[in-house]
C-alpha cells in the first residue's frame, strides 16, 4: 500500500534530545501507514543529538535532517512546513512517541469523515518498560470508535478552550495549514496560538477516542523547569489568541479572558516558586503579570467564569502580591 496512499510528513523539532529522540523516531517508523516522510530539525542542540541525527538519517530512508541554529521550536516547525513534502503534515516532540496505528487511524479518519484536521487522544508515560506496555502491537485498537465531527466554531468552543490546545496528535490536510505558521519566539502556548489562527480554513474536524499519541513525562521539560522570562510567552499567547478569537465570535470574551488569567496566575505560580532573593529580581515580570491581571478582569464576566479557588487567589495577587507569592512558595513546599 505504500506507493498507493498519499505521502505523510512527520515533522520532528529537537534540541539537545539524544536520550529520546531516535525512540521517537523509530514509534514513527513502526507506524503501519507506510508512505511517510520524516523531517528532524535539530535547533541548534550543543549535546549528541547531531550525531543521532546523522545515524537515524543513515538508518531510515525517509528521515531528512535540517539545521537550525537553536531558534526556537515555532521556527523549527515552520521550516518543517516549508520542506515537507507531503499531501498531509503532523507533528511530534522528540521526548515522544506513537502508538503503531495512530497515523493510520488518523488518516483513515480523515478520508471516512472529509474533514480536514483529524485528532485523537494520548497517553502519558514515564519509562522504556511502561511505554511498551501501553503502546501494544499492531491491531490492538484501545478505543471505542466513537468520532465526534465538529465546524471550526463548535471546535473552538467544546474543544480548544477545554484544553485540546496541542498540535500534536493531530493529522491536517496539507493545503489547510499551508497559509497558517507558528508565531516564532514564542516557546509556551504556541500550539494553541497555531490551531486558533487555522481555525478560520476549516470546514469540519474529527476527533477520535482513540489514544494513539504518547506524551513522555520529561523531568526535564519547559514545565517542570524554573521560571524564566519565557514563561510569560503564555500571557503573550492567550492575548494574542483572544484577538483572534474575537474576530470569529465575540460572545466567547467572558470565556477566553478567564484563561488568560488563569495563564497568568500560572506565570505568578512559577515565580512563586524561586528563592525570595530571586523574586525580588523578578518585580518587572510580577508588575506585568498584575497589569495583564488588572485589564482581564475589567472584561465582562470574566472573573465570574473562574472557579472559586482561582478568584481568590487572582484577587489575593492583585491586591498583596508578595504576600501571595510568600504563601503560594510555602503552601508548595510544605507539598
Amino acid at each position: 500500500m505504500k506507493n498507493d496512499e498519499p505521502l505523510i510528513s512527520v515533522i520532528v523539532p529537537v534540541y539537545n534530545g539524544q536520550d529520546y529522540l531516535a525512540g521517537c523516531i523509530d514509534s514513527i517508523e513502526n507506524q503501519t501507514y507506510e508512505n511517510l516522510e520524516v523531517l528532524i530539525i535539530n535547533d541548534g542542540s550543543t549535546d549528541r543529538t547531531p550525531a543521532v541525527c546523522e545515524a537515524l538519517e543513515a538508518s531510515y530512508d525517509n528521515v531528512r535532517i535540517l539545521n537550525l541554529d537553536d531558534e526556537g521550536v515555532s521556527a523549527a516547525r515552520n521550516i518543517g512546513m516549508r520542506e515537507a513534502a507531503g499531501e498531509f503534515i503532523t507533528f511530534a516532540d522528540a521526548d515522544d512517541r506513537l502508538r503503531p496505528e495512530m497515523i493510520r487511524l488518523l488518516y483513515d479518519c480523515i478520508v471516512e469523515t472529509q474533514s480536514d484536521v483529524a485528532g485523537c487522544k494520548f497517553i502519558m508515560w514515564s519509562s522504556d518498560a511502561e511505554w511498551e506496555r501501553l503502546a501494544g502491537v499492531p491491531g490492538e485498537h484501545k478505543t471505542s470508535g466513537q468520532t465526534k465531527i465538529y465546524d471550526a466554531g463548535t471546535y473552538l468552543k467544546e474543544e480548544l478552550l477545554s484544553g485540546n490546545s496541542r498540535c500534536w496528535s493531530k493529522l491536517y490536510r496539507r493545503r489547510l495549514i499551508e497559509k497558517v505558521r507558528f508565531t516564532e519566539g514564542l516557546t509556551i502556548g504556541e500550539d494553541m496560538l497555531f490551531l486558533v489562527k487555522m481555525l478560520p480554513y476549516v470546514e469540519k474536524i474529527a476527533e477520535t477516542d482513540y489514544p494513539g499519541y504518547g506524551y513522555y513525562r520529561n523531568p526535564t521539560g519547559t514545565i517542570n523547569r524554573k521560571f524564566t522570562s519565557r514563561y510569560m510567552d503564555q500571557i503573550t499567547c492567550w492575548q494574542l489568541a483572544r484577538e483572534e478569537i474575537l474576530r470569529m465570535d465575540e460572545s466567547l470574551d467572558p470565556q477566553v479572558s478567564a484563561l488568560w488569567m488563569m495563564g497568568i496566575m500560572l506565570a505568578a505560580g512559577k515565580i512563586a516558586m524561586l528563592p525570595a532573593d530571586e523574586r525580588h529580581d523578578c518585580s518587572e515580570y510580577i508588575g506585568i503579570c498584575r497589569e495583564r491581571l488588572k485589564e482581564a478582569m475589567k472584561i465582562p464576566g470574566a472573573y465570574g467564569r473562574l472557579s472559586v479557588g482561582y478568584r481568590v487567589k487572582t484577587m489575593m495577587f492583585r491586591v498583596f502580591p508578595q504576600l501571595y507569592l510568600s504563601l503560594y512558595h510555602l503552601h508548595k513546599k510544605a507539598d
